[in-house]
């Protein structure tokens, strides 16, 4: 009774299926696990790319787009379903030698009140930063959300669009059927017909996909990330260093990742990468050494060549999409793909022009 299945329950798959709802679509989601509990729930919820000089338009244009709708979407998560996203502007210190004339440039065009400041202006911001490199760029405007309260949010929402989320339900194979019907083959040995498909797969839509044509270049990339609990306030402000971020929640609580491990689907916690996490945050951040340790998790980022997510229809399957590959910026993207992608399937205008997005579009290399 459906008319688009959506295979993936991330935050690629959860927004698409909202867009896909308020245009009053029936909308089932098919979950391999449990909703939410890969990437999007183990990342940290910085919404920005950490180093968006680093990548294109392409990149920016979406992160720009979820930036700007992002309270306006936590506020309506919030009032509609009694959870809040805990949406915070905290601002984001950067230190980034040697790039910064390349940063402020790009600021120019994008976002304008970034500025360079020295050790005093930090240490003042953040004094439990000891020694703090400088200078360092200053985002002031760059917020971050509660992302696991995100997705319980979104969840809850759709539940209240009658969009039917299907746990436990791996599609194991698509195969093609006349007519533009698509048959899914899931574990339980069940087949469901489609007549529209939406792989946002996150990094198993490769193999989801591998048999047909044109698969797209998404592979598991293993992230681990530390939280310890503290106090509000103790840490004030976002940081990021050598690909090391600190993130200070609302409550208190303090994460510091992450890392990045080609290690195939593997998404075992690593004790090593736990030492080397656990050092490096207590030496940017002796007050640490104080908080207990409150959790360990590894999660697996789906990634693609330069960051860029494949956004578009199959160039060789009738009505079947793809909203994935989003690596380390599924959040702040998330909402721009979502939009792209449900004006795609719908057949309306899009919004930006798709075609960088495009499955068969050239990649270049991560920044």
């Amino acid at each position: 009774m459906s008319d688009v299945h959506i295979i993936g329950g991330g935050i690629a798959g959860l927004l698409t299926a909202l867009e896909l709802a308020d245009q009053g679509l029936r909308v089932t989601i098919l979950e391999r696990d449990r909703l939410a509990r890969e990437a999007s729930w183990a990342g940290g919820g910085i919404l920005s790319p950490l180093y968006p000089w680093r990548y294109g338009e392409q990149i920016n244009l979406l992160a720009r787009y979820g930036q700007q709708h992002y309270p306006d979407l936590c506020a309506r998560l919030a009032d509609t379903t009694g959870i809040d996203p805990q949406y915070l502007r905290s601002g984001l210190f950067v230190y980034a030698p040697g790039e910064e004339e390349r940063a402020l440039a790009w600021a120019e065009n994008w976002q304008p009140d970034v500025e360079l400041v020295d050790a005093r202006h930090i240490a003042e911001m953040e004094p439990q930063r000891r020694d703090p490199p400088a200078p360092m760029l200053w985002f002031p405007d760059i917020a971050q959300v509660r992302n696991p309260r995100l997705m319980k949010a979104l969840a809850r929402a759709l539940e209240q669009h009658d969009v039917e989320l299907l746990e436990g339900v791996e599609v194991t194979a698509l195969e093609p059927r006349e007519n533009g019907i698509l048959r899914l083959h899931t574990n339980g040995n069940e087949k469901i017909l489609a007549d529209r498909v939406v792989v946002c797969a996150g990094a198993w839509s490769r193999k989801l996909l591998e048999a047909l044509p044109s698969p797209p270049q998404i592979r598991p990339v293993r992230g681990q990330m530390l939280l310890f609990r503290g106090r509000p306030g103790l840490i004030r402000h976002m940081m990021l260093e050598d690909n090391r971020y600190v993130i200070p929640r609302k409550d208190g609580r303090i994460l510091f990742g992450s890392s990045l491990e080609e290690a195939g689907f593997d998404k075992q916690e690593n004790t090593a990468v736990l030492e080397e996490l656990r050092t490096t945050a207590l030496d940017r951040f002796p007050v640490l050494a104080e908080l207990p340790l409150e959790a360990h998790w590894a999660g697996l980022r789906p990634g693609s060549p330069d960051g860029t997510p494949f956004i578009g229809p199959h160039p060789s399957v009738d009505n079947l999409w793809v909203n994935a590959g989003h690596f380390r910026n599924g959040l702040v993207l998330g909402p721009a793909s979502a939009r792209l992608t449900a004006e795609l399937v719908t057949g309306r205008a899009p919004f930006i022009d798709p075609a960088p997005y495009a499955l068969t579009a050239p990649r270049g290399t991560s920044p």
